[in-house]
């Protein structure tokens, strides 16, 4: 299993980004969990959201609620975040992680074993 996040950069606060996870080794649809994570420096790794890529149920962390949405793209074989409202504390890499199995209860990152390589997001005025 390979995963390439893509998407971060610098953006203001109240603005939007886009984040996608690239997939290979499997195919959305099979049984697996795919998970973004942050981490602030600092800070712990903290779980944002996860998709069950066999039945497409999502999962929102608290501190994004309301502001982040998780889909898959079967066409890119993908799971994009689509990131709104962005405030100052959403600043963090961005880690997108996959392991066998569904959400919800892979929120703890020694769940998993395949991680993208991550992405810089920089929320500033």
């Amino acid at each position: 299993v390979q995963l390439q996040a893509s998407g971060g950069g610098l953006v203001q606060p109240g603005g939007s980004l886009r984040l996608s996870c690239g997939v290979s080794g499997f195919s959305l649809g099979d049984y697996y969990a795919i998970s973004w994570f942050r981490q602030a420096p600092g800070k712990e790794r903290e779980w944002v959201s996860c998709l069950s890529s066999h039945d497409g149920m999502t999962y929102i962390g608290r501190s994004v609620k309301g502001r982040f949405t998780i889909s898959g793209d079967t066409a890119k074989n993908a799971v994009d975040l689509q990131m709104n409202s962005l405030k100052l504390e959403d600043t963090a890499v961005y880690y997108c992680a996959a392991e066998v199995g569904a959400c919800p209860g892979f929120i703890d990152p020694r769940d998993y074993g395949s991680w993208g390589q991550g992405t810089l997001v920089t929320v500033s005025s």
